[in-house]
């Protein structure tokens, strides 16, 4: 009788301990960061450099509404550049140089929230909206050709995949690919020789640097 009385008394106990030993840590809240943020785009692109700024508000948990506008060259596919004796280059055939000047509105939807660290944040993204064109001579000087500009209208956005890295809550810094596709009204833009481009796409890869407040 005493030895059952003492099991008695001794499972339990050790069951209690076993709860205790095998209790999970409590989850760590997630962190809350600003619900605004404004910056810059660096954009490398296939047709070359760009630049943009951005502002974007939190809408929820996981989801960022934003409006951006970045200006940078487009170039046809077909384009090839040339360098010569000299060191000067040059594109055969080539007629107009173009510039973009999109603004879009769009929605950033966060991934994995709940399974990763807030050290890496990645996101898809997609924007839509107007997009003004600028053609200038590519037989003049750069900054001449300005002079002799031509605006042209056109509509289209993005879709992207990138990253939002680090824990601060006072600075940005992210990384995305973006895939660019842009519908021009009218006749298109020449950039060769009777080569008119009235819808065309392309990719750029963005290092997005900005302050969240």
């Amino acid at each position: 009788m005493k030895v059952l009385m003492i099991l008695l008394l001794i499972i339990p106990i050790g069951f209690t301990s076993a709860q205790k030993i095998g209790e999970l840590a409590p989850e760590r809240p997630p962190e809350i960061f600003p619900n605004n943020t404004w910056g810059v785009d660096i954009m490398f692109g296939e047709g070359g450099f760009g630049l943009g700024t951005f502002f974007r508000r939190s809408l929820a948990t996981d989801l960022t509404g934003f409006i951006d506008f970045s200006i940078s060259e487009t170039k046809d596919d077909r384009e090839v550049q040339y360098i010569d004796y000299f060191g000067n280059t040059f594109t055969p055939d080539k007629v107009n140089r173009a510039f973009q000047l999109p603004i879009n509105l769009g929605l950033q939807y966060r991934l994995f929230s709940e399974s990763l660290t807030e050290n890496l944040r990645p996101y898809l993204t997609f924007g839509v909206g107007p997009n003004i064109i600028i053609t200038t001579p590519y037989d003049k000087e750069f900054f001449n050709a300005f002079g002799y500009a031509q605006t042209k209208y056109a509509v289209g956005g993005y879709i992207g995949f990138g990253a939002n890295m680090g824990t601060s809550k006072s600075n940005l810094v992210g990384l995305n690919v973006r895939y660019y596709y842009t519908y021009v009204f009218g006749e298109g833009i020449e950039n060769l020789t009777n080569n008119f481009r009235k819808n065309f796409g392309q990719f750029a890869l963005t290092l997005t640097v900005g302050i969240m407040y």
